[in-house]
């Protein structure tokens, strides 16, 4: 397997990437040796206890390495040498331009955990080949989408703000950071109203918001749409979703989005709190703190106006149902259409999230618990598992099904409070938190990765990585003590099947949908996530990923685990996670740094030394600390944390 694709090399553009990527490393700092604890002040512990290594600390360090090679083989056979998809000449409409980027969304934070930096430099050449690709189909204007909804803004730009985990410190995405940023900020764009604390219409970007669509803004989408129901039922003329696909009576449904759902705010705006916060991480200036909290803290106001009801319309003078009838839904992406719950749950916890990442204040996770207390107050149950509505019109609730679990599962994982733990496993499917299967051929129950809902196949992979939740929280509660080498394995078997299906693939450009490579791409990361970092990966449409802890390398100058090092959270309480850490060389010392939270907002108290009783304290009382693994050693540690009292940032612990 070459370590670059071939295609890189083409005798001009491979060298100048050569060049760029050479410089890349030497500004980044991440090939100088040394001891950083004499640059900073910084607490050391050392672990020296010898051990056999656990077996998931020999899956992780496998799949930290060999994710690389199939990404490479992804990227070879997809992409060209100037980073653009291998991919047609034209694409209409305003739909597509975060597929593109999705296809390679994850490889920074494959970077960021410990994977190969390489990949991160080509992952910043792929996002300047897609972000042309796509300005010169027309999506993408001034480098970021013309005019489009954050759930699909949030696709696009969680690849964005990896950037800042693995290199905070490159100009040129710092500058484009800001500048997105000012798109939300500056009135001249008309994406934002300060004085009412409201985003203008569902559709906005680098052009302002859209009021009007045309069916050539819908073109690519109409035919996925005519699968959904009707956005509303009472439209003289349109009777079925069929009216998507009919050119003489689809604008009679057109006129009525336009007049009732592109005129102002809709909770699915939300998402682009973390597109403030992001910048605020790399400057620090408080403008984005600020915006982020007025803006999540207008919509919590909005749903104690109504009752504890979040509503999905508002209007341009900020009144809700403005251009509804005074109804509280019908809004774009709303209770009713398409999605319903889920973009409601996924926008309100992004939003409120944030802002307790950028405030240290709670309370902001009431959003997302209103909606959940919501459906849940109108929940049925059948055969043992609770179904709540997913949908409101004027007829009411309607639309049980289980909630997916990860919702209920992250806002436990923001708060730690017992009371939404309890609501996590109430509503999720009891087979699921322990995740046994029933084995025909053994006449018996064994277990597997989330066999309930995946047809019996070993790994739930959806369109992030992001639904084995449940069958993790299991693990922390000790349900599920072979997890953590369950979920790995799984990983590798999902990366393998996508390699699979890359080398079987003799479709021609013409031929592909948008969603053609996002489906292919083989950097699976929710084991690693779950394990390393002590966290459910990230909210896929836009969240940004929270975890316990992170590390750096700084012998190497870089983020993620250093070589030959494992590690595993396997407890998490309200102020506490205990973390295993091996070292696998047997005859090297390896050290690292261990941060409280991916983005330094928590302080580590002090840590204790699990080897035999008593336990041995360290007082830190700083952001991070360091470690230095003697070979072959095997240790677990203890970290009180005061969580979420920092302000976060994207700062390495040497900058």
């Amino acid at each position: 397997m070459r370590k670059i694709p071939k295609a890189l090399f083409s005798p001009n553009l491979g060298l100048v990437f050569l060049f760029i990527f050479c410089f890349y490393i030497v500004v980044s700092g991440q090939q100088s040796k040394g001891d950083v604890s004499g640059q900073i002040n910084i607490k050391t512990i050392t672990l020296n206890n010898q051990g056999i290594p656990p077996e998931w600390a020999l899956w992780e360090r496998h799949l930290l390495e060999k994710i690389y090679p199939a990404a490479l083989e992804f990227v070879e056979k997809y992409t060209n040498p100037d980073g653009t998809l291998k991919w047609r000449d034209e694409w209409p409409g305003m739909d597509g331009s975060d597929d593109g980027y999705e296809s390679f969304y994850n490889f920074s934070l494959y970077s960021a955990l410990g994977g190969p930096m390489q990949l991160d430099s080509l992952a910043r050449h792929l996002w300047e080949g897609v972000t042309r690709q796509f300005t010169k189909y027309g999506q993408v204007h001034d480098e970021f989408d013309a005019g489009y909804d954050w759930m699909h803004h949030g696709e696009s730009y969680t690849y964005f703000y990896f950037f800042g985990l693995t290199n905070p410190l490159d100009k040129k995405f710092r500058e484009r950071t800001i500048k997105f940023a000012e798109m939300y900020m500056d009135p001249a764009y008309g994406n934002y109203d300060p004085k009412l604390k409201l985003i203008r219409s569902p559709l906005n970007g680098s052009q302002g918001p859209r009021f009007i669509n045309t069916a050539e803004d819908w073109v690519t989408h109409r035919p996925i749409l005519a699968n959904y129901l009707l956005p509303y039922e009472d439209i003289e003329g349109v009777e079925s979703s069929a009216i998507w696909n009919d050119d003489d009576k689809f604008p009679i449904l057109l006129k009525a989005m336009n007049e009732r759902m592109m005129k102002g705010d809709v909770p699915l705006n939300l998402a682009s709190t973390s597109m403030m916060l992001n910048a605020y991480m790399y400057t620090g200036d408080k403008k984005y703190k600020e915006w982020v909290e007025d803006y999540v803290g207008t919509w919590m106001k909005r749903v104690e106006e109504n009752d504890g009801f979040l509503p999905d319309n508002v209007g341009l003078s900020g009144k809700v149902g403005e251009h509804m009838g005074g109804k509280k839904w019908g809004g774009y992406y709303g209770w009713r259409w398409p999605h319903g719950l889920m973009n409601q749950m996924e926008a309100t916890f992004i939003g409120a999230s944030n802002a307790y990442l950028v405030s240290g204040k709670p309370g902001y996770l009431d959003l997302p618990k209103s909606v959940i207390k919501l459906v849940e107050k109108e929940a049925k149950e059948e055969n043992g598992i609770r179904l709540v509505p997913h949908r409101y019109d004027d007829r009411g609730w309607w639309d049980y099904r289980p909630m997916r679990p990860k919702y209920p599962s992250q806002l436990w994982y923001i708060s730690r409070l017992p009371e939404d733990w309890e609501r996590a496993k109430r509503l999720a499917d009891p087979k699921q938190w322990s995740y046994y299967k029933y084995n025909l051929g053994e006449n018996k129950m064994v277990r597997g990765i989330n066999i309930i809902e995946n047809n019996g196949l070993p790994y739930q992979k959806g369109k992030g990585d992001s639904e084995n939740t449940i069958s993790w929280m299991g693990f922390l509660e000790g349900e599920n003590p072979t997890y953590p080498v369950d979920i790995l394995k799984a990983t590798y078997e999902e990366v393998f099947r996508k390699l699979k299906s890359i080398r079987e693939d003799q479709s021609i450009p013409d031929d592909q949908d948008v969603h053609h490579f996002l489906q292919r791409n083989p950097v699976i990361l929710e084991g690693l996530v779950q394990c390393m970092l002590g966290a459910p990966n990230h909210i896929y449409h836009g969240g940004l990923l929270h975890t316990s802890v992170r590390y750096f390398d700084p012998h190497r100058r870089r983020p993620g685990i250093p070589l030959d090092v494992a590690a595993l959270v396997d407890r998490i309480t309200t102020e506490s996670v205990t973390l295993k850490l091996v070292n696998l060389h047997p005859t090297e010392e390896r050290v690292m740094i261990i941060q409280g939270g991916m983005f330094g907002e928590h302080q580590i108290k002090r840590v204790r030394q699990v080897i035999d009783y008593p336990y041995q304290f360290y007082t830190i009382d700083k952001q991070f600390f360091q470690v230095k693994l003697g070979p072959g050693a095997v240790g677990q540690l203890e970290l009180d944390l005061d969580r979420f009292v920092n302000l976060p940032s994207y700062k390495f612990p040497w900058h």
